[in-house]
């Protein structure tokens, strides 16, 4: 069949279009700003029995602190001794505690009013040596769940979570979770977004549940109960997040912390099986 010249330039079009459709699946799902040269990988080191351990973990230089709904649990890092606990009967002021992180002698847990509404929040602070409450800042109800606490470049950075599920504010849903950056007097100095592609990949139902700046200056994030770790960093410009790269661990979502005392370390946690795991980052 002999075409004619009109046509020719049609058919290159039609056919250049197919060429450059986008690929289905994962590829997708894929933010477009994913580096490819962030190839790291996560190993496990190893993994004790914490029954507390059903929220998060805090790692403090001889210390860790098992993070549960009602409690929190210290355990000595060598021994692996439980030494002290303390916790909050159910209709108390505390709700939920969530995340976690040890700031000189002072255990700071972020604490929630989850899964009621409208949301409430505060930070909640425990003296390290005997594990009793010693100090509060309320946020009472404000931009959404706290779910972690991080310092940070001299400044607190607060998660503020939404959810899809029975614990969601009316025309709210978890791309509406934000991160927010405070002075040491609590006021608001920047606040960020996650990428909506990051949330569409957590399902739509739950959120962020840890995080901390990490490894190369990144923040490092992760949800309910996927076994991956989000590499994420902060824009150059605008307010959205920029989502660079997915690790797989060996836990289940929730708040973990990285090592104050040994490089590219952190400590997460199994609920199912109640297990605090410690993990390396590999970056070779």
């Amino acid at each position: 069949m002999i075409l004619s010249r009109n046509l020719i330039p049609v058919l290159l079009h039609g056919l250049l279009a197919l060429l450059f459709l986008p690929l289905s699946g994962a590829a997708m799902d894929a933010p477009q700003n994913m580096d490819q040269s962030v190839n790291w990988r996560i190993e496990e080191v190893s993994r004790f029995h914490a029954p507390q351990a059903t929220q998060g973990v805090a790692v403090g230089p001889d210390h860790l602190y098992a993070i549960g709904t009602l409690s929190v649990a210290k355990y000595d890092r060598k021994s692996l001794e439980l030494q002290a606990e303390w916790s909050s009967e159910r209709g108390g002021p505390i709700v939920h505690f969530n995340a976690g992180v040890v700031l000189g002698n002072q255990l700071v847990v972020a604490h929630s009013n989850y899964p009621e509404i409208p949301m409430t929040g505060s930070v909640e602070w425990f003296d390290t040596q005997t594990l009793q409450p010693s100090g509060t800042h309320s946020f009472g109800a404000y931009f959404g769940s706290v779910t972690w606490v991080l310092r940070h470049e001299e400044a607190w950075w607060v998660c503020f979570a939404h959810y899809g599920n029975r614990a969601a504010e009316p025309n709210r849903d978890p791309n509406w979770t934000s991160l927010v950056r405070f002075d040491d007097q609590w006021r608001r100095t920047g606040g960020w977004v996650f990428p909506q592609e990051l949330m569409a990949h957590l399902g739509g139902q739950f959120t962020l549940s840890g995080g901390g700046f990490g490894p190369e200056g990144f923040l490092y994030v992760t949800g309910h109960d996927e076994p991956e770790m989000y590499v994420l960093r902060m824009p150059k410009q605008g307010s959205v997040l920029e989502w660079i790269s997915t690790l797989s661990i060996p836990a289940e979502g929730q708040a973990f912390a990285w090592d104050p005392t040994e490089s590219n370390t952190f400590f997460c946690i199994v609920r199912s099986t109640r297990e605090i795991v410690k993990c390396r980052l590999i970056t070779d």
